[in-house]
C-alpha cells in the first residue's frame, strides 16, 4: 500500500513537473512569435566579426607545470575597441579552450526575413581540465553584456524569461525548433597561447569562431 502510495505522489509530481515545463515552453514560444518588440530586437542583431580577445600576461612554471594567465576581453558589436567585459583566468597549459553558445533563428522571427545568430560566451578551460570544470565567462541564465542594449526595450520579466530558457533548452534542439530556433550549438575553439601575441576571436556568417593572431605592440 506505501509503495503504491509513493508511486502515486512521484506520478502527481511528474505531471506537475511536466505542466510546469510546458507552461513555460509554451510562454517563451509567444514571446518569441507574438512579441513584436523582441522581433524588431532580433532584426537589429547585425553580422558580427570580432567578438573579443585574449592577451597572455605570462606564462611560468610551478611545481613541474605550466601555468598561462590570460586577459579576456569580449568587444562590443558594434565597435571593436569598446571594452564590455574583462577577466583575467589563470590555466594549467598552455592550450586554451574558449566555449561558446551559438543560436540561430528562424528567418521568419525576424522582420527583413534574414537570418540572425546570437553569440554567447560560456567558459574557457586549458587541456588538462574537464569541461565540467571549466571557469565562467558568462553567468549561466543571465543576459550576456554583449546584448543589453538590443533588447533594453522588453520589459524584465520578458527578458529574463528569453534568456533563462535560452541557456536551460540548449541541449534540448527539438523543443528550440519548435519555437522558430533552427539550430543551437556550441563551438569551442581552442589554441596554443604565446606571450607576445594577441589572439582576436572573429565570427563568421556561418557561426563558426576563429582566432586570429597578431603582434601585441604593447610588449
Amino acid at each position: 500500500m506505501l509503495t503504491r502510495v509513493i508511486a502515486l505522489a512521484a506520478l502527481a509530481l511528474g505531471t506537475v513537473f511536466a505542466l510546469f515545463l510546458l507552461q513555460g515552453t509554451r510562454t517563451l514560444q509567444e514571446l518569441l512569435t507574438e512579441n513584436k518588440v523582441l522581433r524588431s530586437s532580433l532584426a537589429n542583431l547585425s553580422r558580427e566579426e570580432q567578438i573579443g580577445y585574449a592577451r597572455v600576461l605570462r606564462q611560468e612554471y610551478r611545481d613541474g607545470y605550466l601555468y598561462t594567465t590570460i586577459r579576456f576581453v569580449q568587444t562590443a558589436r558594434d565597435n571593436p575597441l569598446q571594452v564590455l567585459m574583462e577577466r583575467e583566468y589563470e590555466i594549467r597549459g598552455d592550450i586554451v579552450h574558449f566555449d561558446a553558445l551559438i543560436v540561430r533563428f528562424d528567418p521568419k522571427l525576424v522582420e527583413d526575413g534574414r537570418e540572425r545568430a546570437l553569440f554567447i560566451w560560456r567558459r574557457v578551460y586549458g587541456e588538462h581540465t574537464a569541461p565540467a570544470e571549466a571557469l565562467p565567462i558568462e553567468t549561466h541564465g543571465a543576459e550576456p553584456v554583449r546584448y543589453a542594449e538590443v533588447f533594453s526595450r522588453l520589459r524584465v520579466r520578458d527578458r529574463q524569461l528569453f534568456w533563462d530558457h535560452i541557456w536551460d533548452l540548449a541541449n534540448d534542439p527539438d523543443r528550440l525548433a519548435s519555437m522558430g530556433i533552427s539550430a543551437t550549438y556550441g563551438n569551442a575553439v581552442y589554441t596554443r597561447l604565446r606571450p607576445g601575441l594577441i589572439y582576436v576571436f572573429k565570427l563568421t556568417a556561418s557561426g563558426q569562431v576563429y582566432p586570429e593572431i597578431v603582434p601585441d605592440l604593447r610588449t
